[in-house]
């Protein structure tokens, strides 16, 4: 049995400062999450390495059942060259148990769908962006979003606080798909 894992926020939150540099220079992934590991009494393992590996090579939002099937059909170099062995022996518990253990790290976000399964992102040393969900498909999209950033740091200025992320997500789908709920009177 391992300590318990520190809550979203605290103070061994090792995600990068916020940036739009394209170049910024943050603290490699492997050893933001090794510290992460060791603060709370586990070890950088092969098979916590594979789940890494495969969680940066992400390039759109993904579920922990496409990781896992991704790693049972990839194999990975053995000591001997001509030796294959197959990585299937990560098992689902491990994949989500590192899965919480990179949001722990600030290495993925999850992305509040309502969903029977959680969507992910990877979010160290990415630039903030918008996610927006077609209610129609349940397809996720990521776009960029420098004004929602702004308006965010300046929120923060204003109160004298420092901002350690954000998550901005649209709900949106075809006109023809709408829910026919009566109108905000606000919105009106």
């Amino acid at each position: 049995m391992h300590a318990p894992l520190p809550s979203a926020g605290a103070a061994t939150s090792t995600a990068p400062p916020a940036t739009d540099h394209p170049l910024a220079i943050v603290e490699p992934i492997c050893a933001v999450f090794r510290r992460t590991l060791r603060a709370v009494g586990l070890k950088y393992t092969p098979e916590r390495a594979r789940i890494l590996d495969a969680v940066v090579s992400k390039t759109a939002p993904f579920h922990a059942e496409e990781l896992i099937a991704e790693l049972r059909t990839t194999h990975s170099a053995a000591p001997h060259p001509k030796a294959l062995t197959p990585v299937s022996r990560v098992s689902k518990a491990t994949v989500y148990r590192t899965i919480r253990l990179l949001q722990d790290a600030g290495i993925v976000q999850q992305i509040p769908l309502g969903a029977e399964q959680a969507t992910y992102i990877l979010a160290y040393g990415a630039r903030p962006s918008g996610v927006l969900v077609h209610t129609d498909t349940g397809r996720v999209s990521l776009f960029d979003a420098p004004e929602i950033v702004a308006v965010r740091d300046q929120a923060c200025r204003r109160l004298g606080l420092t901002p350690h992320g954000h998550q901005f997500i649209v709900y949106a789908g075809s006109a023809s798909h709408a829910p026919h709920a009566r109108a905000h009177p606000l919105e009106a």
